[in-house]
């Protein structure tokens, strides 16, 4: 396992941590030796910034050390960035990189994570919505009631774990979308599970646009969200098949995850 320091502790017993990054791979050789597959996650987009070709090398080092099998933990991004020049792709960058490899590959493209409400992260809507309910009970945000998917941390792991041991989906492209459920049900729900109104107040899109800018989110992001939350507004996402089929289970809710970490909103 190579993580970065901050991320390096509470892992389960007997897993073999490794302190390093995925921008620096040179700096940590060992983390390369004798691995048959590789799951891939943290290749966001500061590679391009910092080290655009760590990616490649990344790969390279996995393959040499004897990986035949990795899977990315992606973004939808590269829908969008297919449209646009290499130069400016992100996610699609770390897809292509791996496709070019001579090892088989999975991509799993998640929908927006649960815990990012705790922890942060990807993607503006419901980021960080633990520490803003506790500072002043108010969510504020666009297209309150257009329903977005959100998986649970838990499913996408299982899910990936399946992707890494299990070679059927080689080649192939993994949805993970958890359950579609809309800003101000989410708002409503967690008011509800604390014992006190959260309140929800709709921004305009040039309202989030100048928010989401002040949190120091890439405008690249916030239009990519804009744009999916209206395509959700206009028309609806249900649940999709793709988390069950490959797990035997329907994926976690909302309510169900919330029932978990209700008192982080505390």
């Amino acid at each position: 396992m190579l993580a970065p320091g901050q991320e390096a502790a509470d892992w389960p017993a007997g897993t073999e941590v490794i302190e390093g990054s995925v921008l620096r791979p040179a700096e940590s050789p060992r983390a390369f030796d004798g691995v048959d597959r590789m799951f891939l996650a943290g290749a966001t987009p500061e590679i391009r910034s910092e080290r655009p070709e760590a990616v490649y090398e990344v790969v390279r080092r996995a393959v040499d050390g004897g990986a035949q099998h990795v899977v990315v933990l992606s973004s939808h991004g590269p829908v969008f960035e297919a449209r646009q020049p290499p130069e400016q792709w992100f996610w699609l960058a770390v897809e292509r990189a791996v496709e070019a490899s001579s090892a088989s590959w999975t991509h799993i493209r998640p929908s927006a994570v649960m815990a990012s409400m705790l922890a942060g992260g990807y993607p503006p809507t419901g980021s960080s919505w633990a520490e803003i309910i506790r500072r002043d009970r108010v969510i504020r945000e666009p297209n309150g009631d257009a329903r977005y998917p959100f998986v649970d941390e838990d499913d996408l792991a299982a899910v990936a774990a399946v992707a890494l041991f299990d070679r059927v989906h080689a080649g192939s492209i993994v949805e993970a979308l958890g359950p579609p459920i809309a800003a101000r049900e989410r708002a409503a729900l967690i008011g509800q599970a604390i014992g006190e109104r959260v309140r929800f107040e709709e921004l305009t899109p040039d309202q989030a646009r100048e928010l989401w800018r002040r949190q120091g989110w890439p405008a690249e992001t916030i239009e990519v969200t804009l744009r999916a939350q209206a395509q959700f507004l206009a028309q609806p996402l249900w649940a999709d098949p793709t988390i069950e089929r490959i797990l035997g289970r329907p994926p976690r809710t909302f309510p169900q995850w919330l029932e978990s970490h209700v008192d982080a909103f505390r």
